[in-house]
């Protein structure tokens, strides 16, 4: 709760996100004026953080110059109340939207962090790029001293035919055969990717609680299946909902009295705020992922708790329940992370409905959204979105094509591919593997938009951005012309460059050479697609003159 003085009379700016809600307009942005008087209040739409209606990072523009990058670290119900005070002035108001409590003797607890970035510059991006690379330094998963690289994966299998769902018909044999043909064919990914399904489910998925293999497709357990990933080089990820249980399951008949309940509804939530239980939990995923060879820990999470949280409190403790919980939360992966100093933790809520400062901090979107999956337009979309705040997402891709391929193109991709297909050549596939692998780096890099945000989501309109790299002095456009897209050019301003420098682009689809200074890309020059839909790859550095 605090205001902040601009020192001189200006436009105030709020610059914010749509959360997830499996549309295209997913971490949409939202640029807004701001006025006297005139409050922006956001929260998302129940208990999970980046929930559809608000997205916990965002940029307040500030008269002068600078700004203000703001991050919240809460996996619940959090607030953010911004309104410009005065023609000089803008307050914030931060915290979770439903506490109401008291303490007892002793007790302890803590609250949303809340992490303020002060910038300064003509160019709003100055402030979205220093937090880019603070989240990197500081607020990113640490292997051996520096933030984790986000992997290249490969679904062992997904849906078959009726009545299989997910991953519900996925055998030890297949996928082990699938292991192998991916060594064959020379196209091993980083990243073996197994989701919902392998458990016992009675042919369901979502019937959740069982977290022990199927022992009618995997007989021997899923360490025959991780021993062969290892041996081709590869990891293995394995997906989990632990907090939600259904009746019946092994995790609703363990202790009663760790699970909240709602009367008619079948789900049931996993307390985590109950140490004993969530110690227990801990204890048995530890056990699980040690004893199957399991790399990385994918934790999904495909209901609201708020309910939940909210019939558990007492008329004077409302908000304990949401609080224990996401501290309970935060120590369980704390202490996997703890215990398997190579995990991965990747965090999806029905897609990414669950990102804020203090999951980044402990794990990363590999699947980000659970928008129809792989369409291309839209996963544009969200990644241009998701690129001002977070330079940690990924997403999957479903088709075998250059326009598909960079649409879905970020630090991470999860690929669904046949690969025994004869419409594809295995020089082919080994390709995108190739490129996904020499672009990644510039995920890590300045992040600038290209186009505007009006219609951005509609299928008549281009799409292009920049990944600029400072120190190595190169960077990438990517830029994209939808299939109504009647202009065959559009004019666009590279930035981060050295005025005076001279740059060499390579266009790759093309395999043409050209230089311009940076004044003159900075400028302006036009960008072309004489096909729709279709895409332009531009690598661009800087040459000695």
């Amino acid at each position: 709760d605090h205001s902040f003085s601009s020192g001189s009379k200006g436009t105030f700016m709020l610059y914010r996100a749509r959360g997830s809600n499996a549309g295209r307009t997913d971490f949409q942005p939202i640029d807004e004026n701001m006025e006297v008087g005139k409050s922006i209040y956001m929260t998302p739409a129940g208990g999970r953080s980046s929930d559809n209606t608000a997205f916990p990072f965002f940029n307040i523009g500030i008269p002068g110059e600078q700004g203000i990058m703001v991050a919240v670290g809460w996996t619940g119900k959090w607030y953010a109340d911004v309104m410009q005070a005065d023609e000089e002035s803008v307050s914030l108001k931060s915290g979770m939207e439903k506490m109401q409590l008291t303490l007892y003797p002793e007790e302890e607890i803590r609250t949303p962090k809340i992490c303020l970035l002060f910038w300064k510059g003509n160019d709003r991006m100055i402030g979205h790029n220093q937090f880019r690379q603070f989240v990197l330094v500081h607020h990113t998963r640490q292997i051996n001293g520096r933030h984790v690289e986000l992997p290249f994966s490969t679904f062992l299998a997904r849906e078959g035919p009726p009545p299989c769902n997910e991953h519900t018909c996925a055998t030890e044999s297949f996928s082990v055969a699938l292991i192998n043909r991916h060594k064959q064919f020379n196209i091993v990914p980083e990243v073996f990717w197994l989701d919902a399904g392998w458990y016992a489910c009675d042919g369901s998925w979502p019937n959740v609680g069982n977290w022990s293999p199927n022992l009618e497709n995997f007989p021997n357990g899923l360490k025959p299946v991780t021993d062969a990933a290892h041996k081709v080089g590869a990891k293995f990820l394995l997906w989990f909902e632990p907090e939600r249980v259904r009746k019946g399951t092994l995790f609703a008949n363990q202790n009663p009295d760790w699970l909240l309940k709602l009367p008619g509804n079948g789900n049931a939530l996993f307390n985590l705020g109950n140490d004993e239980a969530r110690i227990w939990l801990t204890d048995y995923i530890s056990a699980f992922l040690e004893k199957e060879g399991i790399d990385y820990f994918r934790q999904d999470f495909n209901f609201d708790p708020m309910p939940y949280w909210e019939a558990n409190d007492k008329p004077d403790r409302i908000g304990i329940s949401e609080i224990r919980h996401i501290e309970g939360l935060y120590a369980f992966w704390d202490s996997l992370l703890g215990r398997f100093p190579n995990l991965l933790i990747d965090n999806c809520a029905s897609g990414g409905r669950r990102i804020d400062l203090e999951t980044i901090s402990r794990s990363s979107p590999l699947w980000r959204t659970d928008y129809q999956y792989g369409e291309p337009n839209g996963s544009q979309c969200h990644t241009y979105g998701l690129n001002f705040y977070l330079p940690l997402h990924g997403t999957g891709n479903f088709t075998v094509s250059p326009y598909h391929f960079r649409s879905n193109m970020s630090a991470s991709m999860v690929i669904n591919w046949d690969i025994n297909s004869k419409e594809h050549s295995q020089s082919e596939l080994q390709k995108y593997f190739q490129e996904f692998k020499r672009l990644r780096p510039f995920y890590y890099g300045d992040y600038y938009p290209l186009t505007t945000t009006k219609n951005m989501t509609k299928d008549n309109v281009w799409l292009a951005y920049q990944l600029n790299r400072p120190e190595q002095k190169d960077g990438i456009v990517l830029a994209f012309r939808r299939e109504d897209c009647e202009n065959e050019s559009i004019l666009v301003k590279l930035k981060g460059l050295d005025e005076k420098a001279t740059y060499e682009l390579f266009y790759e689809d093309y395999n043409l050479r050209i230089k311009n200074t940076g004044k003159e890309l900075m400028d302006g020059f036009d960008l072309a697609i004489p096909q729709k839909p279709a895409s332009l790859l531009i690598n661009y550095k800087r040459v000695i003159n």
